[in-house]
């Protein structure tokens, strides 16, 4: 069974930095992606990173230069680094896993196992 638990979301102010962690365990060795998602009240969950075996680490527009998606030598551990926070970056982040091989993986449809979010809050 799939595990993903996020954690590192907090309260900062604009400017400052975070970083979010994912823990995964279950079905480690056919996980063929991960990836980083957020959600602002109402808005739809929409693509931050992702980093998978076979292609490049992908940024949405939005965070590219800001954020830097990583994981540890085991595949177990995720990160998401984000520097020069924004308001507009409060959102509630969740971590997702692909277990299929795509082209991409920058929608949400494309994961299959989902996190349960942690609140990113970034005051002005």
């Amino acid at each position: 069974q799939v595990q993903l638990v996020e954690s590192g979301g907090g309260l900062v102010q604009a400017g400052d930095s975070l970083r979010l962690s994912c823990a995964a365990s279950g079905r480690t060795s056919s996980r063929v992606a991960m990836g980083w998602f957020r959600q602002a009240p109402g808005k739809e969950r929409e693509f931050v990173a992702a980093i998978s075996r076979f292609v490049a680490s992908t940024y949405a527009d939005s965070v590219k230069g800001r954020f830097t998606i990583s994981r540890d030598a085991a595949g177990n551990t995720l990160y998401l680094q984000m520097n020069s926070l924004k308001p507009e970056d409060t959102a509630v982040y969740y971590c997702a896993a692909a277990y299929a091989y795509r082209s991409t993986y920058s929608r949400p449809g494309e994961y299959d196992a989902w996190g349960q979010g942690t609140q990113v809050t970034v005051s002005s």
